[in-house]
């Protein structure tokens, strides 16, 4: 028979030996040891052994690209060659995020039990269905025609005077000291007539008073009459970077205490206007977060990861998904201050209205200079309060605020930021842009007036 033929059948029948090896779990240098010693042949010869080792390699590749579970491994491992196949340890891709996972875990342990909801209550008129003649205001002559009897069943929704204590909403808030002063926002207590109850975290609950209403922020704070509660540690929100996590706690939708949601924080220094409850009021500064924030959420805080307080929750954009805005704690630290020592927040002002001006404005207003504080009235008043320090010291409308104290108004840093970073009696010396002509003028910061 011709040496071809022969070496043709000797692969076809190692071949089949080897799918039978791999499945058996046999090795293969034995099996074919075996073989061509029953059969009385001589072993390959070192000509016809690449020959083999081709066909097998052609074989391997086949059984690697169409029958994984036979492919596994290399063919010279089976032909005893001792070539270690040496397995990489798998990485670890679950430490870092457990590590997360558990500060997460830990901010919010660590606050939670300073986190309370405040719910709203109020006397509200009962509503009854009263008797009512739809054609009570037809000629008398013509009653005849509706006058159904006792059939006659028309009832209209009215009031006879009788009222209900009833929830009409809720808030969030966070405890500030041992002794009852919550921290949370102007809109959630803003009604004079409601009665307020705060529930702690470990279920009790507590009517509060509300002792003040910042005039300037979305800032209020409420008291309690109790002690030895816990508080929150407040964080310092001028060291806020973007992309860093931002835990959102609070009562959601009014129902669901101490909801917890986490996300990042997504813009700084913006500018917004809020509006609920028939009020609306432009918010600066405030940052921003993608982390959900409900309805009743608001008051609530918002924590890093070492469980302090960098922001408190304030408002969400409507028509957006998870764009929600907290004021930086660093505003409310002065309230609190205030509040802690004369029972009020006394905050200082200078008495301007106001455009923040940005190269795009400034272009479009033919204005000399890109930055600063386009002094402006709009109709909610002048541009100038009568009787302000801004008007004292001599500012005019038209005129353009560039720095306060040495410091620039620019897109991160508005007038109404340096402005809350003083108190009462501080001086401020103010670099003015009128027309072609650069002032500089001074002013002393007064109290702000009950509006």
């Amino acid at each position: 028979m011709d040496k071809k033929i022969i070496v043709f059948l000797i692969i076809i029948a190692l071949a089949s030996i080897f799918v039978v090896a791999r499945i058996s779990g046999f090795h293969l240098p034995s099996l074919a040891q075996n073989y061509f010693k029953n059969e009385n042949q001589a072993m390959p010869t070192a000509r016809q052994a690449p020959l083999l080792a081709g066909q097998a390699n052609l074989f391997q590749d086949f059984l690697n690209r169409f029958l994984p579970k036979f492919g596994s491994g290399k063919l010279n491992e089976d032909f005893g060659q001792n070539n270690e196949v040496k397995l990489e340890e798998p990485t670890s891709l679950y430490k870092p995020a457990l590590d997360y996972e558990q500060a997460v875990i830990g901010a919010v342990e660590k606050a939670s039990p300073a986190v309370v909801s405040i719910i709203i209550s109020k006397d509200l008129p009962v509503i009854e269905q009263c008797p009512f003649n739809p054609f009570g205001d037809l000629p008398p002559e013509f009653n005849q025609f509706f006058d159904f009897g006792p059939f006659q069943q028309f009832n209209q929704p009215c009031s006879k005077g009788k009222t209900k204590h009833q929830e009409v909403g809720g808030g969030s808030g966070f405890i500030v000291s041992a002794d009852g002063l919550i921290v949370t926002n102007k809109h959630v207590v803003a009604d004079e007539a409601a009665e307020y109850t705060v529930l702690t975290n470990d279920g009790k609950k507590y009517d509060a008073k509300v002792l003040a209403r910042d005039p300037s922020l979305d800032l209020a704070v409420l008291k309690i009459k109790t002690s030895n509660l816990p508080v929150v540690a407040l964080g310092n929100s001028d060291t806020i970077k973007l992309g860093q996590t931002a835990i959102a706690i609070g009562n959601a939708l009014g129902e669901f205490r101490n909801t917890v949601s986490v996300g990042v924080i997504s813009g700084l220094a913006r500018t917004v206007t809020a509006s609920g409850g028939g009020m609306s009021e432009t918010i600066e500064g405030v940052i921003q977060t993608d982390a959900a924030i409900n309805p009743g959420n608001s008051g609530g805080p918002i924590l890093n990861l070492r469980g302090e307080v960098i922001g408190i929750n304030t408002a969400i954009a409507s028509g957006a998904e998870n764009i929600g805005f907290a004021i930086p704690i660093n505003q409310a630290k002065r309230a609190i201050n205030s509040v802690q020592k004369s029972g009020r927040i006394i905050s200082a002002y200078l008495g301007v209205r106001y455009i923040h001006l940005s190269p795009e404005v400034s272009e479009k207003q033919k204005l000399p200079v890109k930055y600063g504080a386009l002094v402006r009235g709009n109709d909610q008043g002048p541009g100038v309060l009568p009787n302000s320090p801004a008007a004292k010291a001599g500012i005019q409308a038209e005129d353009i605020i560039l720095e306060v104290n040495g410091q620039q108004i620019d897109q991160d840093h508005t007038l109404a930021s340096f402005v809350q970073k003083y108190s009462v009696g501080d001086v401020l010396n103010l670099k003015i842009q009128r027309g072609d002509k650069v002032l500089n003028l001074k002013t002393v910061l007064e109290e702000r007036p009950e509006m």
